[in-house]
């Protein structure tokens, strides 16, 4: 690892917590115009989500509609949705092909929904953890000046065996060490360029996590687009195990 990731695991933690840690348990609310363009207004605004730290599994309760659950995991990946007995209603093997010929504006099914919303939930909720798993590459690289503030950046590589937004990203932290800024193209999305930002850190059981995030479209100077915040992520509580 380098000196910034070290600093940033710490601020967050710090690694020897977050190595004992197995689950994450998480209320959620989504909001925000994107949601609306997928076809699934106001859906989202009252949601558990329980991930597993170490692999990608998620567990998002109700999804949809009352009693019904969506399980996302991998190797392969695969989505499915639940009833309130367990019986499995629908399920959608290999995901990320079924965005092939999407633009923009192309309406969503409550599997591909989920699938976007249960890999990147699990990545955002891992950082800084995410950044020491087996194959994921990390180097400074220059500051980013912002709001009278200068942020340093870790420009990072996800091998293929983690699903993401895209395998090449930029993570943004403060003095603090605190995460405050991540860049990235949604792949699923039509190629959309990203700056997401996160606020409110909050502690839960010795860990720091943001309890805000507001994602933008990206300009091709680096700026974000604050005409229209696309998603809005609140988190009210975070579980441990």
């Amino acid at each position: 690892m380098n000196d910034l990731l070290d600093y940033v695991l710490d601020a967050h933690g710090g690694l020897n917590r977050w190595s004992g840690v197995s689950t994450l348990t998480a209320k959620l609310a989504a909001d925000g115009p994107f949601w609306k363009l997928r076809g699934f207004p106001d859906a989202f605004g009252d949601e558990t989500l329980t991930i597993d730290v170490r692999r990608q599994h998620a567990v998002f309760t109700p999804w949809t509609a009352p009693g019904r659950t969506l399980t996302f995991g991998t190797g392969p990946e695969r989505v499915t949705l639940h009833d309130s007995s367990g019986q499995i209603i629908a399920s959608l093997a290999d995901p990320r092909s079924s965005y092939a010929g999407y633009d923009l504006s192309s309406p969503w099914t409550a599997l591909q929904v989920g699938y976007f919303l249960s890999y990147a939930m699990w990545n955002y909720l891992t950082i800084p953890f995410l950044l020491t798993h087996p194959g994921v590459q990390t180097r400074e690289i220059g500051p980013w000046q912002e709001d009278g503030q200068s942020w340093r950046r870790l420009h990072v590589t996800f091998p293929a065996t983690i699903a993401t937004h895209s395998p090449e990203q930029v993570f943004y932290f403060g003095d603090d060490g605190l995460l405050r800024r991540l860049d990235y193209t949604v792949e699923v999305n039509a190629n959309a360029q990203i700056a997401h930002y996160t606020q409110g850190y909050k502690t839960f059981d010795g860990l720091a996590f943001p309890t805000r995030r507001r994602v933008y479209r990206r300009n091709p100077d680096g700026t974000p687009d604050r005409s229209l915040t696309a998603i809005t992520l609140d988190i009210g509580d975070i579980t441990i195990a």
